[in-house]
């Protein structure tokens, strides 16, 4: 296994990934918490922040916290509850304890911010978000983010560590934006309103701003808005950064990557040819053809896909440690 990793021990390669995936999870969730309290809004008016409980899979574990949940105890168990994993301050700590397990691979500009931002978020509470509002404190969220990318992209040396950050930056964007279509989606459906009526297309656009795909999606669209369209250019378009057609390409891309050049393709045969499957699926159908033969049904199954990628690559490049002949050396302390 070290020799096919080369210099990169098989736990910097899981450490490079969960990085970028709660990176990616941090500024999904502040763009998410962001455009519900602003745009969502149920037939009563009332904000739904049950949306985002559901997106993330957490309806068991909020629901034991909070059996009467009230607005501010949505906000607090998305951004401040360390008791809750999914929640900003909670992945904040854990993108902090894989940065330090990958140190040597990043770089020193990587580490300061991350170090910067990390510190931030940990030491934020619920005073901070009655005092600068929700919307500001998201926004700082979010550019934050957006920074760490933008300082990985120039400084991060193009090796396997880059690789694997890029490989799971890809697969959590194809999940959470399955996620986001899914729940969405099928929150609207049942709606009073007629499909195109003003309402309607509020919250249509609030689901592509969830997505930061509002402004793309105009450019193509500039006047029509229908469920199919939204569905279609999530899903399909090539170049939207945060498409699933565009994500599961780039997912490929870096899996041949490895394949070629680091000596990777047994490890990666398995995947390569459930992921193909999967870019197949999507090519062969339109927007109406996914909504009339069952979106839900399709996204469940695209997400269980994804996270067998995950799971494959994680016993094809991080067996248990008992297993790996790894110098003494080389372990933490």
């Amino acid at each position: 296994m070290l020799s096919n990793l080369n210099t990169l021990l098989s736990r910097y390669a899981e450490s490079m990934m969960w990085l970028a995936r709660y990176m990616e999870r941090i500024e999904n969730l502040a763009r998410l918490i962001e455009v519900t309290e602003a745009f969502v809004r149920g037939p009563d008016g009332r904000t739904v922040w049950e949306t985002i409980v559901q997106i993330n899979s957490d309806e068991g574990r909020f629901q034991a916290l909070h059996p009467a949940a009230t607005e501010q105890d949505y906000i607090q168990f998305y951004i401040t509850d360390l008791a809750n994993p999914s929640s900003i301050k909670g992945m904040a700590n854990a993108v902090r304890e894989n940065a330090r397990s990958a140190r040597p691979l990043i770089s020193t500009e990587m580490w300061m911010h991350l170090n910067v931002f990390t510190r931030w978020v940990l030491d934020l509470d619920p005073s901070d978000i009655r005092r600068t509002g929700l919307s500001a404190l998201c926004n700082r969220i979010k550019q934050d983010c957006q920074t760490h990318t933008g300082v990985t992209e120039g400084t991060l040396y193009r090796d396997q560590a880059w690789l694997f950050y890029l490989l799971d930056r890809h697969l959590e964007r194809s999940d959470q934006i399955t996620r986001l279509i899914d729940t969405r989606y099928h929150t609207l459906l049942p709606c009073e309103e007629e499909v195109g009526s003003e309402i309607d297309t509020t919250q249509w656009a609030s689901v592509l701003r969830s997505a930061a795909a509002y402004h793309a999606f105009r450019r193509l669209q500039p006047v029509t808005t229908t469920p199919a369209n939204v569905v279609g250019f999530l899903l399909k378009n090539e170049g939207f950064p945060r498409s699933l057609a565009l994500n599961l390409r780039q997912t490929d891309a870096v899996l041949a990557a490895l394949s070629a050049h680091y000596n990777l393709r047994r490890q990666n045969y398995a995947i390569q040819e459930r992921l193909s499957e999967l870019r197949a699926t999507l090519e062969d159908q339109t927007a109406e053809d996914i909504i009339i033969r069952g979106l839900h049904e399709y996204m469940y199954w695209i997400q269980e896909q994804i996270e067998a990628i995950q799971n494959e690559a994680a016993a094809a490049y991080w067996p248990p440690i008992e297993k790996l002949h790894v110098p003494e050396c080389y372990m933490e302390q």
